[in-house]
């Protein structure tokens, strides 16, 4: 059962992108687009993908281990490994416990999470939640190699999808006020396949007559993905706003999914979310899913830094349609 008595803290964060830069440069010339077109509407300068011998657990190991450091707590401690992630090494077995070896938790369970976009946000619930009832740490990494998962020939998965990967280290706190204040999870089935990959699950499974194209992602309606992610994200915030009695003026960080530019320049605006408090690393990253909120807030660490009673919006929504938001005080 829960304890009211304990709060949760974050007492690490890491992240690691590819040495491999794609420049958005690169992409249009390749998709025969003028100069400039992709940044203009996605924001997107470059993003990394990952090396033909870098697999999902490797880019979070990376991750796992920076954020591990910073926590400078005993390996031992962990009690549980959340991997949010759509691309895991193996369909199965799960990642997770292969990530936990990697690190050495030798005590820690582990899952793996497909939540898409908002596999972060849901992971991170879920974290809270556990670390509140057992008094027990846990390592929490959200990350994708998505330049595995596109068309190379679609613009619209092309432009934006990038490789990449960030973690929290979670620890019980006698702060009771730290931790998630105010939380909304939404989900949209009806806009189930706005954002989909056609085969390789158990509707279509692989087989000798299915295609490569067809085991890659497919933005089915790019402009219909991008208002109802902006309505979904807009309206959980809000929500999970009222839930913690505060409002906007009260949030220090704001750190959305970095779907693209435009996407978070128009929740901003919905939400009135002051330009200095909104933190991003589209320009430099691109979109790596689940991955992108805990690495824009371990880019932004040093930067920024986070202080104690500092209130953190986060959001996002991704494919299914999945999302939600956090309030999580620092």
């Amino acid at each position: 059962m829960s304890n009211p008595t304990c709060g949760v803290e974050i007492a690490g964060l890491g992240h690691y992108a590819p040495t491999r830069v794609i420049t958005s440069a690169a992409i249009e010339t390749d998709l025969g687009l003028e100069p400039g077109w992709i940044e203009r509407r996605t924001g997107i300068r470059e993003r990394r993908y990952a090396a033909d011998d870098e697999a999902l657990t490797d880019l979070a190991a990376k991750a796992g281990e920076a954020a591990l450091q910073k926590a400078d707590i005993d390996r031992r401690d962990i009690s549980l490994v959340l991997l949010a992630t759509s691309t895991p090494d193996h369909l199965l077995p799960p990642s997770a416990p292969l990530l936990a070896h990697k690190l050495g938790l030798a005590n820690a369970g582990g899952i793996d999470l497909a939540g898409a976009c908002a596999g972060f946000l849901y992971a991170l619930v879920l974290a809270d939640a556990y670390v509140r009832a057992r008094r027990e740490p846990v390592l929490l990494v959200a990350g994708n190699i998505l330049s595995r998962r596109i068309n190379p020939a679609d613009r619209g998965s092309a432009v934006l999808f990038a490789d990449a990967a960030g973690a929290v280290v979670l620890v019980p706190s006698t702060r009771t006020d730290a931790g998630i204040q105010g939380v909304k999870l939404a989900a949209s089935g009806a806009d189930y396949g706005l954002i989909h990959i056609p085969a390789g699950g158990s509707r279509r499974p692989f087989a000798a007559d299915v295609s490569v194209v067809d085991t890659r992602m497919v933005l089915s309606d790019g402009q219909a993905v991008y208002t109802r992610a902006v309505d979904m994200m807009a309206s959980s915030a809000t929500t999970a706003l009222e839930r913690a009695g505060i409002s906007i003026g009260d949030i220090a960080h704001f750190s959305p999914h970095q779907a693209n530019a435009r996407m978070t320049a128009t929740l901003c605006d919905r939400l009135g979310v002051p330009t200095d408090k909104f933190l991003t690393t589209i320009a430099e990253y691109g979109n790596s899913s689940a991955g992108t909120i805990p690495l824009t807030l371990s880019v932004h660490a040093n930067e920024r830094r986070y202080s104690p009673g500092d209130n953190l919006l986060l959001t996002a929504a991704g494919a299914g349609l999945v999302g939600g938001a956090v309030v999580w005080r620092w």
